[in-house]
């Protein structure tokens, strides 16, 4: 049974790797794991296997590539600043 985890908390998620580590190989460790998001859930192995960069050398770096991309509903209402209101 796989493993679930809320987007706030990824970052713990992604520090379980050790680095560095290639994209195919995060993306198989993660293979079980459903990240939540406020408006629905994506699979993480499936979100690392569509960033550009073959190896990450921190948690940092794998965490920046998977912030592009992600799904619209993973960062909340569209044309929404968070800075604003």
């Amino acid at each position: 049974m796989g493993r679930t985890v809320r987007f706030s908390h990824l970052e713990s998620e992604l520090q379980r790797l050790s680095y560095p580590i290639s994209r195919n190989a995060a993306a198989t460790e993660f293979d079980d794991v459903t990240v939540l998001f406020t408006k629905g859930e994506k699979n993480l192995g499936q979100l690392v296997s569509q960033t550009e960069q073959e190896e990450y050398e921190s948690v940092e770096d794998l965490d920046a590539e998977i912030n592009n991309v992600l799904p619209r509903e993973a960062v909340g209402e569209p044309y929404q600043s968070e800075g604003e209101g």
